[in-house]
């Protein structure tokens, strides 16, 4: 007996012009920049840690990947986390052009063992917060936006390096 030979054609995706936005240039990194005031910042971060329980820390971090400051009080590096963040930013900021939804604003994942959540500061800045998984996302969702339009704002009176 043989066998009957049909093939199914799949069908393919056309090509269509791209329309995305320009690439648009980063800020000055505030990495390492002396004139933030970080007792400030810190004090806005341990709120949010201290406010929320279940909460491990905190990162604020730039939009280019590298740490501005942090709290975290577990195991996990700061440095990886900024990275991480910046990655998540990156990725939101693209599915939000790709949608038309605007601008990003915030990201949260979950994993088995607990969540990060991204948040907007500004242009240059992002807030990474890392919690356990029992950790009420919804309050954290309360609070947070609120400590980054804090930064935010401390950060606007610093003046950008050159």
């Amino acid at each position: 007996m043989t066998a009957d030979k049909t093939e199914t054609i799949l069908p393919r995706r056309s090509s269509r012009a791209a329309t995305l936005p320009a690439a648009r240039t980063l800020p000055p990194s505030l990495a390492g920049d002396r004139s933030l005031p970080y007792p400030a910042i810190s004090r806005e971060l341990a709120e949010l840690r201290h406010e929320i329980p279940g909460v491990h820390g905190c990162v604020l971090g730039g939009v280019d990947g590298l740490l501005i400051t942090h709290n975290l009080q577990n195991e996990v590096d700061p440095n990886d986390l900024a990275a991480l963040a910046a990655t998540t930013f990156g990725l939101g900021r693209q599915v939000g052009m790709r949608l038309g939804q605007g601008d990003f604003q915030q990201s949260t994942v979950r994993n088995q063992g607990g969540y990060l959540s991204v948040y907007a500061v500004s242009e240059q800045a992002l807030l990474a917060v890392i919690g356990t998984d029992a950790v009420n996302v919804a309050r954290l969702h309360l609070h947070a936006p609120g400590v980054a339009g804090r930064i935010a704002a401390l950060l606007t009176r610093v003046p950008t390096q050159a």
